[in-house]
């Protein structure tokens, strides 16, 4: 057996052919719907871009007890599980968190990885001149961000302008690097069993920096705007602008179709479809002016950064052309490669094989929960979603951690003075962890404090219109508490959220 993910970031759902998309042509996403399974219910869980891998490895939200962190020692990870059964893993990538603080146990749990430096400000190119004034790519004001951060974007902008110097050609920048290892890896092992492949690019996040072909395809060639890097923000832009901004990334999205496309030629030249195993996911969506907001994390995770695109090829199955609307989540994806490869699936994994519902649909869950940590806790049964916010803004909470970094920094002894020590969670493999502050989250315009939100996605999918019913609210917050309870989360969340 073998499998081959294709992983995006950023990714749109109602962007792509297969989900009603009509902005841009996306022939090798529509190619890839005929040949798979589409998941019409697919939701996040743990947000953003880190905490979304964890659990593509652990198979279990993360968010209630850290926020962006690297894998812990008692973590289960799913390809060094399959590395440890005598199952080839590689991981090809662009998406440099993988090499900084909040993400260095990652990569070493696969067999072989690779690398590709240059995305979003990435600390790769050498250049000690100093910054010739701001990114002109940038879309707004990075004053708007909160004082502690705008050193952190000047320093990813300036970077950002050295490594777009080394991306002249198509073939220079990051995501065609990383499809070229990929594809020379299938090439080179076609003929080969017991394999795991992770082709990940870190596009169509944003910036939406793109080679220049696709940019032409999308704008007019004497007024090809230079925006393309929003904030995460509210929306203060004029429409032009907005509407700009969308173009780059459609453009981008571009550029992920043709290189998605690489890998299906690859399964047709070989007839890989007779036995490997085919994925293509995301680990979010992003906000280009919906909901009057820009990118994702900042505030209530709407449709356009929860509901995200999936597609399952099972070569036991050969069911292809057909959608799936049971509601699944990023957490199963682990043990359903597990159970594809006749692994035994740890018990702390709470997502669920998926190969039941690509055979016939059958649900492998009720309830699901998504957010990222501190922010706007939500559930969803796949037609109602109900947002909590926070009742208070004065914090109270706290990050579980064996692993004391953020997302590109080590905690600072100022938050490891305070420091305690817990007792083990149920997954925690017996294990003690650090109890260490964590306060509120930041540089939000979340949701009032105590606000509710509930919207019915199906009937309302832009959710312009939130609903008064007390019964489904009621029954959701009983779902929420539960799926906490199932989760071992912190007892002060149930205070946090108002659902002691």
């Amino acid at each position: 057996m073998r499998a081959v993910m294709v992983m995006y970031d950023s990714l749109r759902l109602d962007m792509l052919p297969s989900y009603g998309g009509k902005e841009v042509e996306l022939p090798n996403f529509k190619r890839l719907a005929e040949r798979t399974v589409q998941f019409g219910n697919n939701y996040v869980c743990s947000l953003p871009c880190m905490p979304a891998r964890r659990e593509l490895h652990t198979g279990r939200p993360n968010f209630l007890h850290r926020s962006w962190g690297p894998l812990e020692p008692f973590d289960d990870s799913m390809p060094e599980i399959l590395k440890n059964h005598g199952i080839y893993t590689r991981m090809v990538t662009d998406h440099n968190h993988y090499v900084e603080d909040g993400g260095g146990t990652y990569h070493p749990r696969y067999s072989t990885w690779e690398c590709n430096r240059g995305q979003e400000g990435d600390p790769w190119a050498g250049c000690a001149a100093p910054s010739s004034g701001p990114n002109p790519h940038v879309v707004g004001d990075a004053g708007r961000m909160a004082q502690d951060y705008q050193n952190v974007l000047g320093r990813l902008y300036r970077q950002d302008i050295v490594n777009r110097e080394k991306q002249k050609k198509t073939e220079d920048y990051p995501q065609a690097q990383t499809f070229s290892q990929g594809i020379d890896f299938l090439q080179n092992n076609y003929q080969y069993d017991n394999w795991f492949l992770q082709i990940e690019t870190f596009d169509p996040h944003e910036p939406f920096n793109a080679p220049g072909e696709y940019i032409a395809r999308i704008f007019d060639p004497d007024s090809v705007s230079e925006l393309d890097w929003p904030p995460y923000a509210p929306v203060n832009e004029p429409s032009e602008v907005v509407a700009e901004v969308r173009k780059k990334y459609l453009a981008l999205l571009s550029f992920c179709d043709a290189s998605l496309g690489k890998v299906l030629d690859e399964f047709d030249a070989h007839d890989m479809w007779k036995d490997t195993m085919l994925i293509v996911n995301t680990d979010h969506g992003y906000l280009l002016g919906e909901h009057d907001w820009w990118a994702k994390s900042m505030m209530p995770d709407y449709q356009e950064v929860a509901h995200t695109p999936l597609f399952i090829w099972d070569p036991r199955l050969q069911i292809a052309g057909e959608s799936r609307e049971s509601l699944v989540q990023t957490i199963d994806l682990a043990p359903t490669l597990l159970e594809f490869f006749g692994v035994e699936i740890p018990e702390d994994m709470l997502g669920k094989p998926l190969k039941d519902v690509l055979k016939e649909d059958k649900a492998v869950r009720e309830y699901g929960i998504f957010g990222s940590h501190s922010g706007v806790l939500s559930v969803t049964d796949g037609r109602y979603v109900l947002m909590v916010a926070p009742k208070t803004a004065d914090g109270g909470l706290y990050n579980y951690t064996l692993m004391t970094t953020h997302m590109r920094a080590r905690m600072s002894v100022e938050e490891l003075r305070q420091a305690t020590l817990a007792e083990p969670f149920s997954f925690t493999k017996g294990c003690k962890v650090l109890r260490i502050p964590a306060g509120c989250k930041k540089m939000s315009k979340n949701l009032p404090v105590g606000q509710e939100l509930l919207f019915d996605v199906k009937a309302d999918p832009k959710q312009a219109t939130p609903l008064e019913d007390p019964e489904t609210s009621a029954c959701l917050k009983g779902a929420l508490r539960e799926l906490l309870k199932e989760n071992d989360a912190p007892e002060e969340l149930y205070d946090y959220y108002g659902l002691k």
